[in-house]
């Protein structure tokens, strides 16, 4: 598992192979969402910093595992639309999950949609 960590501070967790963390938290559409993603009012990412992608500690990996253990145990998440099996050479990637380890802001904006 590797964790994203911007600005000293560990973001996500992903529990996939570094050349899968770095694809993901490098991408265009990852970077547009970690921008308009906010965390206590902040974005978690300001455009600038260095995505920074490393092994996830122990404890990190133990806040991965709890969460999804409590996705499962909800069934409250859906697969990413956009992460969507195809059956194409794409699949090892989606089949990552992302943990977020920052309580994210929710988004108002969603309840005017």
């Amino acid at each position: 598992m590797f964790t994203l960590e911007i600005d000293g501070t560990a973001v996500a967790v992903i529990n996939g192979t570094e050349e899968v963390a770095r694809d993901l938290f490098t991408c265009d559409g990852f970077k547009e969402d970690i921008q308009a993603m906010t965390s206590e009012g902040r974005p978690l990412w300001n455009g600038t910093s260095e995505l920074k992608i490393r092994p996830a500690t122990e404890d990190e990996v133990e806040i991965f595992e709890d969460a999804l253990a409590e996705d499962d145990s909800e069934a409250d998440f859906e697969s990413d639309p956009r992460h969507a099996e195809a059956g194409d050479a794409e699949a090892d990637e989606d089949e990552a999950d992302i943990v977020f380890l920052l309580d994210i802001d929710e988004d108002d904006d969603t309840l005017d949609s």
